[in-house]
């Protein structure tokens, strides 16, 4: 059974940084294109940041580029196959439950559609 447990979530002061950490499990991800999407209250849930085993550069919706950094070891480096997003100069309408997802597809995605694997989510708070 596929698990990804997310963590690092928490509240922060406007301008801080948080970074989380997303842990695979249950099936081989180092094929797998990795993302962060995030759901405001109210709102759509919303691609953030992706890594696609192509190349291992990450790709950004345009609010958070800049000011997220998402990574993942090379598989060869590091099997645990864990993503991270490195969140920094945090804004208030950063806030929402973040979610981590996967995809066997090796392509860079963006759509929730394309992402069958999804984690539970890790709720980050940024206080003006």
């Amino acid at each position: 059974q596929v698990h990804l447990v997310e963590s690092g979530g928490g509240l922060v002061q406007a301008g801080g940084s948080l970074r989380l950490s997303c842990s695979p499990s249950g099936r081989t991800f180092s094929t797998n294109t990795m993302a962060w999407f995030r759901q405001a209250p109210g709102k759509e849930r919303e691609f953030v940041a992706g890594v696609s085993p192509s190349d291992y550069i990450g790709y950004y919706t345009d609010s958070v580029k800049g000011r997220f950094t998402i990574s993942r070891p090379d598989a060869t480096t590091d099997a645990r196959n864990i993503v991270y997003l490195q969140m920094n100069n945090l804004k208030p309408e950063d806030t929402a439950v973040y979610y981590c997802a996967a995809t066997p597809g090796g392509g860079k995605y963006t759509t929730k559609s394309a992402y069958p694997y999804w984690g539970q989510g890790t709720q980050v708070t940024v206080s003006s």
